[in-house]
């Protein structure tokens, strides 16, 4: 692999963009590259593959399209046959969310130019997704899954792809795609130039890399696993009993606008979120279990100002680009500690200022230690003031150490085992909650009952019940049932 020597120059003025592209990076405001677009698209421009390598949150969207669509350029045409706009470039990516919005960005850079872009994930029906297949389009935003559905359809075909990109690379191996990336890659031509970009380079990603790749250029903009140096990290150390509050005091004491919270489960997410919003925050839940158009609606609400804070699972940890989020909460913290920095990685945005802050419990040290061994720094835990309300423990969501381990399971499951003193004090503490909330008045109780107290007697039985019955002669098991005596239908003459 060959390493690339950054070159200085870092305005999008000087990279001699097509008058068409140029004017769409000017409206939409940029004016000076990021590092890892200072580097890659020099590089890209020239036709060779590349292996990037760049912290989240530092335009690597931008880093690949435009340098597509600048030698995409060359097929663009009006005609109005879809044989004229064969699928050219191809954009894979790990999540239904990150698709959508690598594909909006490429939609905007591509705006003045008759260069046509479509995206395909799952969750969705795929007849309006054929149909716009069919019409035809130059570059082509998928996630495997679906992409595979669509190829099995024949509704696209890929034998004219010239550029193929892997974005979030080491996610889409991290969740199983890595069969599916094979039979994809086995459909492009051979000759095309692959553009493999990710957060970080593991033994995975190389021995991928090495497989697809001919000769990469290598471009790494910061140390593997690195946090943005915008973001301030704090880690409070509080019981499980206690996040809760401590979550809503952080966010009041701080004036938080928006932030995005993080779970380890679907359904620790689904019960955190609704605890939220019966608390007056206005709030949305992203998780697995949410259906694609929910999911859409809730990253758009965020987006808007509608929704001040979003639960979500890691489902969006990874590449969502959401401007001046000011905050994110790790309300678990993740099992997997390169998870840490890409959640973390949703605020302090291209230069930002970001905070990040984590609740660590008894069982999460090890987690913590995962961390400092990722980050290479000594992570210091601090104490939060927590006043706790006991009015309102009964909306607090559960979140024990079982259900942040083992994932999603039925609420039943969840629950702990209750001891003996919690069984024989449960109905008082439910009558004297039924009564507070509805005004219900329980029976009064009766101590010392003397028909309860007086020992067992068996009951007197006369001699005629006590005396067995008689045996039917008729009845030679107690398994036969007897014959049952019928009318002759006809009259023997015999």
């Amino acid at each position: 692999m060959r390493q690339y020597a950054p070159d200085m120059t870092t305005s999008f003025s000087n990279l001699q963009l097509a008058p068409a592209l140029a004017r769409a990076v000017a409206e939409m405001g940029y004016e000076s590259m990021t590092p890892i677009q200072a580097q890659a698209i020099p590089v890209v421009l020239t036709g060779q593959d590349v292996m990037g390598a760049a912290q989240t949150g530092t335009g690597k969207t931008a880093a690949f399209s435009l340098p597509l669509l600048q030698r995409l350029l060359k097929h663009e045409n009006s005609s109005t046959s879809p044989a004229r706009h064969p699928v050219r470039a191809l954009v894979l990516l790990p999540t239904r969310e990150l698709a959508d919005q690598v594909a909006q960005q490429i939609k905007q850079y591509a705006v003045h130019t008759n260069l046509r872009s479509a995206v395909v994930f799952g969750g969705m029906d795929m007849k309006p997704q054929t149909i716009e297949l069919k019409k035809g389009v130059e570059v082509l935003v998928a996630t495997p899954g679906r992409l595979l559905d669509h190829i099995e359809a024949k509704n696209v075909v890929l034998n004219q792809v010239e550029y193929v990109v892997l974005d979030e690379a080491d996610r889409m191996l991290d969740i199983g795609f890595l069969p599916d990336l094979q039979r994809i890659l086995s459909h492009l031509p051979k000759q095309r130039t692959t553009l493999l970009f990710s957060a970080t380079f593991s033994t995975e990603i190389k021995r991928l890399a090495g497989s697809y790749l001919q000769n990469p250029v290598t471009i790494e903009v910061a140390r593997p696993n690195e946090t943005a140096a915008t973001i301030t990290q704090q880690f409070y150390s509080v019981s499980v009993d206690d996040k809760y509050n401590a979550l809503r005091h952080l966010i009041k004491a701080n004036g938080m606008k928006q932030a995005f919270v993080f779970c380890n489960s679907k359904l620790g997410c689904a019960r955190l979120a609704r605890s939220l919003e019966r608390d007056g925050f206005r709030t949305s839940a992203l998780h697995g279990d949410k259906s694609q158009d929910e999911r859409l609606k809730a990253l758009e609400g965020f987006k808007q100002g509608e929704v001040d804070l979003l639960v979500c699972t890691d489902v969006a940890a990874r590449g969502l680009d959401i401007k001046d989020v000011p905050a994110v909460f790790n309300f678990d913290i993740p099992f997997n500690a390169e998870d840490y920095v890409h959640r973390i990685g949703r605020t302090g945005r291209a230069g930002a200022l970001g905070h990040a802050i984590s609740f660590v419990s008894g069982s999460d040290q090890r987690l913590v230690g995962d961390i400092e061994k990722l980050l290479k720094t000594k992570i210091n835990l601090e104490t939060v003031s927590v006043e706790q309300d006991r009015s309102r423990e009964r909306r607090e969501p559960r979140n024990d150490s079982r259900e942040s381990r083992g994932g999603d399971r039925s609420e039943s499951s969840s629950r702990p085992r209750d001891s003996a003193l919690s069984r024989d004090s449960r109905p008082r503490e439910q009558d004297s909650r039924r009564s507070r909330e509805v005004g219900y008045v329980p029976a009064p109780r009766i101590k010392n009952d003397p028909f309860f107290d007086k020992p067992y007697e068996a009951p007197v039985r006369s001699a005629e019940a006590a005396a067995p019955a008689a045996p039917d002669p008729l009845r030679k098991s107690a398994n036969i049932k007897p014959k049952r005596v019928m009318a002759a239908l006809f009259k023997s003459t015999t």
